[in-house]
């Protein structure tokens, strides 16, 4: 499950960068693709630590600033040609963001388990509502062990050598 997320992440990731990058920006594929896989990897790892914790309008919250900084620093450096980066990382990283609002859906629904909010419906050992109580009498240790020793005082009756009781 977590290659298909992964794959769709990156499908989507590609794509977007792609018609803004590519379309607006005439930015070349090989530099699209580098970016994509980086930012994809990165997301992903992101999504797989973050989601599960602070939601989903949070995580792409966090995925929009990811992807902005991802595309500023790698387009700066790897970009051939002169373009408003500030521009292309802001929109890019907005139409990321929105799709990333699916997928992270995606993946809640998928790959993590599902929380529980109604405590009458988890079944962990001490969340368990169907527990009854069992009634016993107390035990006196002390009398079970005079019991017990009165028992080993008491002589046996005594038997002759031919077997016979005296």
């Amino acid at each position: 499950m977590h290659i298909k997320a992964f794959l769709m992440k990156f499908v989507v990731t590609t794509a977007v960068l792609w018609v803004i990058l590519g379309v607006f920006f005439n930015v070349s594929f090989t530099d699209i693709l580098l970016t994509s896989i980086v930012l994809t990897v990165v997301g992903f790892l992101g999504d797989l630590f973050v989601l599960p914790r602070i939601g989903n309008v949070l995580a792409a919250i966090t995925d929009f600033v990811l992807a902005m900084v991802v595309v500023w620093v790698l387009g700066s450096s790897i970009f051939d040609e002169r373009i408003a980066l500030g521009t292309a990382s802001f929109i890019s990283a907005l139409v990321l963001m929105v799709g990333e609002l699916f997928l992270h859906r995606y993946m809640e629904s998928h790959i993590f388990e599902p929380q529980i909010t109604n405590p009458e419906e988890k079944t962990g050992y001490y969340q368990r509502t169907n527990l009854q109580t069992e009634f016993a009498e107390e035990v006196d240790v002390d009398e079970i062990s005079r019991e017990t020793k009165e028992k080993e005082v008491k002589p046996s009756v005594k038997k002759e050598k031919n077997g016979k009781r005296k």
